[in-house]
């Protein structure tokens, strides 16, 4: 099944001036007047072939109703969640006002599998793959990965072999995106002494990989990535003939094509499914393109934020991303923003005419710590808690790790915004199979979710 999208159709506690003093920002430069890049350069950019058959995607919205408490005789706030599944959009949107709420936009139900910001950074780089008769593929992530997890389904799915090292030991009991990559992939597992070279690492398993073929790097295929270029016709006959002489050669005899991707995919390439989807997201029926929005994300590697950036810049979108971030320091990231800019502006032959990028090297995601910091990987004391009460009352799941921080940070924002034309969004970057790893690891937080409910006879 290729990779499409379904039919359209936590709790925080405190005090209000404890959660503002916790959400600071890390950014001291404004974020850009928007720019538009010009409607000639996006059509260029955006003519190609995909993998998701749509950027289509859901869009719901959550109200948010306060309840006063007291704790320790202190007054506290916590709130409840309701969810509208249908909302009113577009010229609409003014019209139907419901008090504090944020928007979700469902990317975490585009796919069983592959869903969220890895369907996205995939959706410009899978045809790529086909087109430059990739035959293996060689990434790594952790050992509950939804990266290898993504790329070894949707590799399976076009024929490629997929090698995977993943950090650690191989768990006791196969579960979540550990056992997707498993069924789907070829699985290694790798010390953590070795996997913290990775460049290193990956290397030298693509390497071994390739016998007697050929090893190429992302950064080598930008320059075709970026080309304008959407011939089926062209691609097609190129797969049929390499399907042709496989068969008559032998899989064995024939030199091997592998690419390595890095981890989590964060390369300028994984830009382009996510300036798509803003596009998407940024049609009159939508969002438009003159409401302001402030756009909230999870950040791992930092590239599907400055993915959403370079795209509201390059339409002239008065949208600011913030990104709330993770696995890495504020310094990490800038470095992550200007390295992936600097890319995308050396490989994207922008019109004559268009200056949307001069002098720009960096500074167009509003990066912010987590309400509630903590070292990568770790879960909190009732954040478990917190995503089931989500789940009960909105029919969203999310997760303790990655997007419970984005829906704490919208939930925020929407105290603190003073401009009620300001909407506030979030994209919700999938994760969802990830819950079950996290159960496995953590067992003792999630055995608080048992039942305390009176047994009926």
């Amino acid at each position: 099944m290729r990779l499409q999208q379904l039919p359209r159709n936590p709790a925080m506690s405190g005090t209000k001036d404890e959660l503002r003093s916790r959400a600071f920002s890390n950014s001291s430069r404004g974020i850009p007047q928007p720019k538009h890049c010009g409607k000639t350069f996006m059509s260029e950019l955006l003519t190609r072939r995909w993998a998701l058959l749509s950027p289509d995607t859901k869009i719901h919205q959550i109200t948010l109703s306060e309840m006063q408490l007291q704790q320790g005789g202190m007054a506290s706030v916590r709130y409840t969640f309701s969810n509208n599944t249908q909302p009113s959009l577009g010229d609409m949107m003014e019209k139907n006002k419901q008090g504090l709420s944020f928007y979700v936009v469902r990317d975490d139900l585009l796919h069983p599998l592959v869903n969220g910001n890895k369907a996205r950074k995939l959706d410009g780089l899978l045809p790529i793959l086909e087109h430059l008769l990739v035959t293996d593929v060689v990434t790594c992530g952790g050992c509950q990965s939804a990266h290898t997890a993504a790329i070894a389904f949707s590799c399976a799915e076009r024929g490629l072999k997929s090698h995977l090292l993943l950090r650690g030991e191989q768990p006791e009991v196969l579960t979540a995106y550990n056992l997707i990559s498993t069924m789907y992939g070829n699985v290694t597992y790798i010390p953590r002494s070795i996997y913290a070279k990775r460049a290193e690492m990956l290397e030298r398993h693509a390497d071994f990989v390739a016998g007697g073929g050929s090893v190429i790097q992302l950064t080598d295929i930008l320059n075709t990535s970026f080309a304008s270029w959407n011939s089926e016709e062209v691609a097609f006959a190129q797969v049929e003939a390499l399907r042709s002489t496989v068969t008559s050669c032998g899989a064995g005899k024939y030199p091997r094509k592998v690419i390595i991707i890095n981890e989590g995919a964060g390369d300028a390439i994984g830009l382009l499914g996510v300036i798509r989807l803003v596009e998407y997201l940024s049609q009159t029926h939508l969002f438009g393109k003159e409401q302001p929005i402030k756009l909230v994300v999870d950040a791992g590697t930092g590239t599907t934020a400055i993915g959403l950036a370079i795209g509201a810049r390059c339409l002239g979108l008065p949208w600011e991303v913030t990104a709330v971030m993770l696995a890495d320091s504020v310094e990490g990231y800038k470095k992550q923003e200007e390295r992936l800019i600097s890319d995308f502006k050396m490989y994207c032959v922008l019109h004559p005419s268009d200056h949307a990028f001069d002098g720009l090297d960096g500074g167009i995601v509003h990066w912010v710590e987590r309400i509630h910091r903590r070292k990568f990987g770790n879960v909190l004391e009732g954040e478990v808690e917190a995503c089931q009460q989500i789940a009960k009352q909105t029919g969203v799941l999310v997760d303790p790790i990655y997007t419970l921080a984005a829906w704490e940070h919208a939930t925020f924002l929407c105290q603190k915004t003073s401009d009620r034309d300001t909407k506030v969004v979030v994209l919700h970057t999938g994760g969802t199979l990830g819950m079950f790893g996290l159960a496995q690891r953590y067992k003792s937080i999630f055995q608080s979710l048992r039942s305390t409910n009176p047994t009926s006879v």
